[in-house]
C-alpha cells in the first residue's frame, strides 16, 4: 500500500510528495468468498480446508477499483488482476499475484507484484497458518527521497468456523517507503524505520446458501515510528458463486485516519490544468468485481 497527502507542516509537506498505502493486504493469499484475488487483501483464507482438485490453480479478476485495507490504489479507475497458486496436500502453498495500480497513487508505478509462500492446516474447526509476503512495485520510486516502495510482511493466522484473525507484520526495514528519508531532512532521527509495523485483520465470512457469501471486515494499521500515519478500515461485501469457476462481488469499503492526513493525497503529479492532482484514497467506495478461477 502507499499514500501521499498535502499538508502545512514541514514533515507533512515532505510526505505530500510521498506515497504510502496499505498493501494490498495489501490483502492476500488464496481467494476469499467475496473479493477473489490473491495479494495483500483482507478477508482471505490462509489455506483451503480441503485440497483442490489440482495442485496448481489460476485466477483473473476485473474490478471497478483496486481497494486494499481501505485504500483506493487505482485512483478511482478499474483494475485488472490475476495470479497463480500452488497447494500441496501437506499444507504448504506458494503463489504470485499482480494488479494494475495508478501512478497517481504510486509514483512511477503501474503494477503491484506479490510473491508469497506459507503453510496452513486445521484441527477440527480451528484453522492455523503462516504466510510470508514480498511486494514489488517495478520502477516505482519516491523521487524526492530516492526511496522504493517494495517491502515484506509475515502473516500468522488463526480461524474458528466463520471467524478469521490475521496479523500482517512488516519484517523489512521499511513499510511502503516509511523511513527517515521520506520525512525530509528537518525531521530525520538518523535511525527511524518502520520494521515491526503491523496490520490487525479481523474477518467474518458467512455462507448464506445458494452460492451467496457475506464478508464483514475490520482492520487497523499501526506504522512503527510514524504513529500519525495510522489508520483503520472496514468493509462489508456480498459475493455470488456461479458454475464454471465464476464469482461476482459487491462491496463497500471505508478507511479513517486520526488527523485527516490523507484527505488531499498526491504524488506530486499534476492534472491537465497544471494543478496538483489530489484525491482522498480513504473515502467510502462501492466496488464490483468479477473473478474466474481455473
Amino acid at each position: 500500500m502507499k499514500f501521499h497527502t498535502t499538508a502545512s507542516t514541514v514533515g507533512f509537506c515532505a510526505m505530500a510528495l510521498w506515497g504510502i498505502a496499505p498493501p494490498a493486504l495489501a490483502q492476500s493469499a488464496s481467494p476469499d468468498p467475496v473479493q477473489v484475488a490473491a495479494g495483500p487483501q483482507a478477508g482471505v483464507s490462509v489455506a483451503p480446508e480441503e485440497p483442490p482438485a489440482s495442485a496448481l490453480t489460476a485466477n483473473v479478476t476485473l474490478t471497478s477499483q483496486y481497494v486494499s485495507r481501505g485504500w483506493r490504489q487505482t485512483w478511482g479507475q478499474p483494475a485488472l488482476q490475476g495470479g497463480f497458486d500452488y497447494a500441496h496436500p501437506s499444507g504448504f502453498f506458494a503463489g504470485t499475484w499482480m494488479s494494475s495500480v495508478s501512478n497517481r497513487f504510486i509514483e512511477n508505478g503501474t503494477v503491484e507484484w506479490d510473491l508469497y509462500a506459507g503453510y496452513g492446516g486445521t484441527v477440527g474447526d480451528v484453522g492455523y497458518g503462516v504466510t510470508a509476503y514480498y511486494y514489488v512495485y517495478p520502477g516505482a520510486k519516491m523521487a524526492f527521497a530516492d526511496v522504493r516502495y517494495d517491502y515484506g510482511e509475515i502473516v500468522p493466522s488463526i480461524s474458528y468456523k466463520f471467524l478469521t484473525v490475521k496479523y500482517w507484520l512488516t519484517y523489512t526495514r521499511d513499510y511502503f517507503g516509511f523511513n527517515d528519508e521520506t520525512l525530509g531532512t528537518t525531521a530525520r532521527t538518523g535511525d527511524r524505520h518502520s520494521r515491526g509495523s503491523g496490520y490487525l485483520d479481523v474477518n467474518t465470512n458467512f455462507d448464506l446458501g445458494a452460492g451467496y457469501g457475506l464478508l464483514l471486515h475490520y482492520g487497523q494499521q499501526n506504522v512503527r515510528g510514524f504513529s500519525f500515519a495510522n489508520w483503520r478500515d472496514a468493509k462489508v461485501a456480498v459475493s455470488k458463486s456461479f458454475d464454471g469457476g465464476w464469482t461476482a462481488s459487491l462491496a463497500y469499503t471505508k478507511a479513517w485516519d486520526k488527523h485527516d492526513l490523507f484527505k488531499r493525497f498526491t504524488t506530486g503529479a499534476v492534472d491537465s490544468s497544471g494543478q496538483l492532482d489530489t484525491s482522498n484514497p480513504l473515502k467510502g467506495t462501492v466496488l464490483v468485481s468479477l473473478t474466474r478461477t481455473f
